[in-house]
């Protein structure tokens, strides 16, 4: 073998080499956690309920998966309290942001299950459309009679919140699949707007919405850069006038909120919100007295929150 033959071949066995550990960085990565089990200890507020409900509740989280028949959905991974025997809890399910899969942000569901609730994730990291939230909820309400979790999950009270992509996800799950009947309550933060999510096949219509809706998002310029765009250039993914126009097609018996987070980026909008999300979950899904003051009558704590702006309800 020459000299020549030699480098040649040197060169390809490293390029080969770097390849394979580069894919194999991915791979790990993707694989990684991408939220701290203690994330929520960084929130903050001057409003107590806001920041009670932030952190963990007071049941112990157990977690188990639910097999599919589903490439995409991947193993159901799903987070629960421990109770009573024969007590029953409200299901929420989630569909995930752009990218993303329930493995990868693991502490935000078992948080959530803490306050009392059975939240159920799937690998799904293109969730936009809703079909593979409609199909998770289809394989929940299916399971076996001897299956455990039917023993936990009250299938009379079920919820559904979605994350960017995930928002425009949560929405079309409760307004074009058959099964989104079964949902009772749905909170989104930055949803994906109806424009932007249009032109990537991913369609709902909020007029269509039946169930108590909080739509939350953030007034950074990720999420609403209308003021600075030029013609033809992206507004953000949930610019105030969309959720505006969303808020005002659903009709005014179907309790509604939109507010923003003040000062919030699009990828602050999930820790930013997680309080208010988990309350409004709690007041609408367990009753919770408490909560409901967040959101209920002329003084409601959200509107003296000075973590939240531009927001409008009708109860």
């Amino acid at each position: 073998m020459g000299n020549k033959t030699r480098i040649v071949t040197l060169v390809i066995v490293v390029v080969a080499l770097a390849m394979i550990l580069l894919l194999g960085t991915r791979l790990i990565d993707s694989l990684l956690p991408v939220m701290s089990g203690s994330y929520y200890k960084d929130f903050s507020s001057h409003e107590d309920l806001e920041y009670k409900y932030s952190q963990m509740g007071e049941f112990e989280v157990k977690d188990q998966t639910v097999d599919t028949d589903d490439e995409i959905l991947g193993k159901l991974s799903v987070w629960y309290p421990k109770v009573d025997e024969g007590t029953l809890v409200p299901m929420i399910i989630v569909a995930n942001p752009s990218k993303m899969s329930a493995t990868r942000y693991k502490p935000f569901f078992e948080r959530l299950a803490s306050w009392g609730f059975v939240v159920v994730g799937n690998e799904d990291e293109q969730s936009g459309s809703g079909r593979g939230i409609s199909e998770t909820l289809d394989t929940m309400l299916n399971l076996v009679e001897t299956h455990p979790l039917r023993d936990v999950i009250d299938y009379d009270r079920i919820g559904i919140i979605g994350y960017s992509q995930g928002g425009a996800g949560a929405l079309a799950a409760v307004t074009e699949y058959d099964n989104g009947k079964e949902f009772k309550a749905i909170f989104t933060g930055s949803a994906v707007c109806p424009e932007m999510a249009e032109e990537y096949g991913w369609i709902y219509d909020t007029s269509k919405v039946k169930i108590p809706y909080f739509m939350a998002a953030g007034t950074g310029e990720t999420d609403d850069n209308e003021a600075n765009a030029a013609e033809g250039e992206s507004k953000g993914v949930a610019p105030l006038s969309s959720l505006i126009a969303s808020y005002d097609s659903i009709t005014a018996n179907v309790f509604k909120i939109r507010a923003r987070v003040d000062g919030a980026e699009h990828t602050d909008v999930l820790e930013r919100s997680d309080g208010y999300m988990t309350a409004w979950m709690l007041y609408q899904l367990s009753g919770d007295e408490k909560a409901a003051e967040i959101f209920e009558g002329s003084d409601a704590k959200i509107l003296s929150n000075d973590n939240w702006v531009d927001i409008e309800k009708n109860r």
